[in-house]
């Protein structure tokens, strides 16, 4: 009878240890899968990351885009006259002496 009280005792104790480690497991589970998506560098702030460098990348490309098309026009500028007079007409409404100008409504 003192025996399988024992048992009982030794059997119970081993069950709650394991209890207690697998609980213990469970919340170390959950709490690192919380972290892992909604932590600092967890997924969540990723992907938020990731859309920021997108819309960067492509501010990037419109930009070089810009900066070319500037380049473009002040070589134009330095180098061909008759660009600079186009651009002194269209932009500025400039005319030679003796010229007359007509805008037309459309």
């Amino acid at each position: 009878m003192n025996n399988n009280l024992l048992r009982q005792q030794v059997v119970t104790e081993v069950k709650k240890k394991r209890l207690i480690f697998f609980t213990f497991m469970l919340l170390s589970f959950i709490y690192l899968s919380i972290n892992l998506v909604f932590g600092d560098m967890g997924l969540v702030r990723y992907l938020e990351l990731n859309k920021t460098r997108r819309n960067l990348d492509a501010q990037l490309v419109e930009l070089n885009r810009q900066n070319d098309e500037l380049r473009t026009q002040i070589k134009m500028l330095k180098d061909d006259p008759f660009y600079k007079e186009k651009l002194a007409r269209e932009e500025f409404g400039l005319a030679k002496p003796d010229e007359y100008i007509f805008k037309y409504d459309r």
